[in-house]
């Protein structure tokens, strides 16, 4: 009998016994596993990630380089009245023209000694203010007092026995002199301190640096515009009825009244400037002998030893500078003086034609300083176009020309019949006015290309910008001296 089907059930059969491996193929496996092992060992590395690219710096907002540079509006605002009003009144109170100048001579001579010591003091203040706006508010204060004195120096010089009606007051020039010198050491004590302040903020941001020197200039401007549009009116008495006195005439009430208005002025910019920035103090700790610079070593005594630092760029902008201001000395010390005297032919003290020709001056330079501020808007994108070397050079050429066109329009009048009148021919005025407006856009790149240029070159070497800023002005001023001390020098001999 045979046996039974087999039935399917869920168990699975064993399996099948493995042929045991070659030692060939056990060879052969082992040599693939290390070939890929030493092919992976082999490789490179992967690169690293690249770094995350660099933070840029917060750029200073526009909006607070304008505010901070508005102080220079109230400041240019008292200049302009200076360079308008004050030659011819203080040939009123008895100066004689040909020794004007020295009494202009306090400028440059403040500006020699005072403006590097206030740039080397403010680099190394350690105020909780911070280093700029101490100096900012000490030389604002001493230009308010020093604009009384000179409003108010014919008063003071009555109460003190001048008479009335002298021709020579001697103490009214005196309490003159006194505030016209503090004017000129408030003036270079805010300036300095303004410009470095600014290259503070803009830090190593040329552009930033050349557009925050464009404002400084287009608020120059406007304080100009006001200053001269100020001088120019002649019923400030009317408003400011007790400015009239017994010792001071309508001409001296005029020049007190829009003295007040700018001591107003002045606290309102300086204070909207000081207050829309924050400094932070210099710390004494960051500070210490050991890390000091040569640059930083010089203080008052050893400032020409700086210059032995100074590269050759730095060099070209000091000497072209120089050069300019030779030219624009001259032109700001007797502007007004030159329409009053040569283009209207008055005299000081007889008749009404040198104040009205006076007058017409401050307007030609109302007109000045609306394309000085015109041109400091546009100076940004003329740099980027031609270039800042350009620039600065053509605005050097229209100074030249516009200099010697004054000397031939001052030729051709006296050649000339003057009417019964005695004014001047109309067309004679208006070239004479020509010349002032153009003149306003090479002003305009004097007032802030060297700045902008000296700013940054002059980081490398290690210079505070206070200091740089009265190693540039030392530029400004030594030409001024030069041509004060040869004025005098020869008025002396001629008297």
């Amino acid at each position: 009998m045979s046996d039974p089907p087999h039935e399917l059930t869920g168990t699975q059969p064993p399996p099948a016994k493995s042929r045991p491996r070659s030692s060939l193929s056990s060879a052969a496996e082992v040599a693939t596993t290390s070939g890929r092992d030493r092919i992976k060992k082999s490789r490179p590395p992967p690169p690293p990630p690249p770094p995350p690219p660099p933070r840029r710096e917060a750029r200073v907002p526009l909006r607070l380089l304008l505010q901070v540079t508005v102080v220079a509006s109230g400041v240019q605002f008292g200049w302009a009245l200076q360079l308008s009003l004050l030659t011819p009144y203080v040939q009123e109170l008895g100066i004689p023209h040909s020794f004007a100048s020295f009494v202009w001579l306090c400028g440059p001579l403040s500006g020699l000694f005072v403006q590097p010591l206030v740039g080397v003091m403010s680099d190394r203040c350690y105020s909780k203010l911070g280093r700029r706006r101490p100096f900012i508010i000490g030389g604002a204060a001493v230009i308010a007092v020093s604009v009384l004195l000179i409003g108010h120096a014919a008063d003071i010089g009555g109460i003190l026995g001048d008479p009335a009606d002298a021709v020579v007051r001697p103490r009214a020039i005196a309490i003159f002199v006194v505030g016209f010198w503090l004017l000129d050491v408030g003036n270079n004590t805010i300036q300095g301190p303004c410009r470095a302040l600014l290259a503070d903020l803009t830090g190593k941001d040329h552009r930033r640096t050349r557009v925050a020197n464009a404002y400084y200039s287009l608020f120059m401007a406007l304080g100009s515009v006001l200053g001269y549009a100020a001088g120019s009116f002649s019923g400030w008495f009317k408003i400011l009825p007790f400015t009239l006195t017994s010792a001071c005439n309508t001409n001296c009430a005029n020049l007190k009244s829009v003295f007040l208005v700018d001591v107003i002025l002045l606290v309102l910019s300086t204070y909207i400037s000081i207050s829309s920035v924050k400094e932070v103090p210099l710390s004494r700790a960051s500070s210490s002998p050991d890390e000091e610079t040569p640059a930083q070593e010089a203080f008052f005594w050893d400032l020409l030893g700086v210059f032995r630092y100074i590269t050759l760029p730095i060099w070209i902008i000091l000497i072209v500078t120089c050069l300019n201001w030779i030219g624009w000395f001259p032109f700001t010390l007797f502007d007004t003086d030159w329409m009053g005297r040569e283009i209207y032919r008055g005299d000081p003290n007889g008749g009404q034609n040198y104040h009205t020709g006076v007058r017409m001056g401050a307007f030609g330079l109302m007109l000045n300083a609306i394309v000085l501020g015109f041109t400091s808007v546009m100076l940004e994108k003329l740099c980027r176009k031609l270039g800042s070397g350009l620039v600065w050079g053509i605005s050097s050429i229209i100074l030249s020309f516009c200099l010697g066109a004054m000397l031939i329009i001052t030729a051709v009048l006296k050649n000339m019949d003057i009417s019964s009148t005695g004014l001047p021919p109309t067309g004679i005025v208006v070239a004479a006015l020509i010349v002032f407006t153009v003149l306003g856009a090479p002003l305009a790149i004097t007032y802030s290309l060297p700045y902008a240029l000296i700013s940054a070159r002059i980081e490398s070497l290690g210079l505070g910008q206070g200091l740089a800023m009265g190693v540039l002005n030392l530029a400004i001023v030594i030409p001024q001296e030069n041509f004060l001390i040869s004025t005098t020098t020869s008025t002396a001999k001629n008297s």
